[in-house]
């Protein structure tokens, strides 16, 4: 029974009943990178180095070095990625059991009132009112916030002014409701994070972070094409790499839509 269910699988991937969304930022060296106040550490931009191209240094094949912090572009933020989460167990990218990667998608779409105000956040009132036509947020399912930020270009991405970024995200109230309330894998966000642009003015600071992680549970961040998912029923691949107590990775992030 269990291999007819796979094969079943197989042969509607196959005949495009089933379909892959690539929900995936392309890494390059315009890729927006998180911006930090000069005090603290400063992470790498994407890089590409080619090491050779059919040539003297290689004259069969075609292979690059690459450089960037682990939350460049696409990317999935781990538990330990922040200081609420360091003490869970399985909280690392290589730790993590590997089932959780992947989990079924809730996408809101409130690209309207994102597009009226960069500082745009979603609220618990918001998602009771999604859940109302669309049904309750299952357990275990990721929660995705569609803004279509991920259409903006260049510094219009980051939006940055002189008081910071001014960027769409989760109200601080929200954080909480998901996590403990609706026992969400994770959040996923259009945005360079998962936080608003202001959200180190919030109380606590950067609540996706320091919630969600601190519940043990996930952060997807630039994630692009949500306006190809349904509210309800896609589901999510989300492996990073596999790296050593990392706390997060650069993420091809795939949805399975029937």
């Amino acid at each position: 029974m269990k291999t007819d269910i796979l094969m079943q699988f197989a042969q509607a991937l196959a005949g495009g009943a089933i379909r892959v969304i690539d929900l995936s930022q392309a890494l390059d060296s315009d890729t927006a990178i998180i911006q930090l106040p000069p005090e603290f550490g400063r992470t790498w931009p994407f890089r590409l180095e080619e090491i050779s191209r059919y040539d003297a240094r290689g004259p069969a094949w075609y292979w690059n070095n690459f450089s960037c912090g682990e939350h460049t572009g696409t990317h999935f933020d781990a538990p330990v990625h922040w200081v609420s989460g360091k003490d869970h167990a399985g909280n690392a990218t290589d730790s993590i059991p590997v089932e959780k990667f992947i989990a079924p998608a809730c996408v809101i779409d409130v690209s309207r009132e994102a597009a009226e105000d960069a500082d745009f956040l979603l609220t618990p009132r918001r998602v009771e009112a999604w859940e109302a036509e669309h049904g309750r947020i299952d357990a275990g399912s990721w929660l995705l916030m569609r803004t279509d930020w991920s259409r903006r270009r260049g510094p219009q991405f980051a939006n940055m002014k002189e008081d910071g970024s001014h960027v769409p995200g989760p109200h601080p109230d929200l954080v909480p409701f998901l996590a403990r309330e609706r026992d969400v894998i994770g959040f996923g966000s259009e945005g360079v994070g998962t936080d608003a642009g202001q959200a180190f003015r919030f109380d606590p600071p950067f609540p996706c972070h320091s919630i969600m992680h601190g519940s043990n549970k996930f952060g997807l961040a630039s994630l692009t094409n949500l306006d190809r998912l349904p509210p309800k029923g896609a589901i999510l691949l989300t492996t990073p790499l596999k790296i050593v107590n990392g706390s997060g990775s650069p993420c091809r992030v795939l949805a399975l839509v029937g």
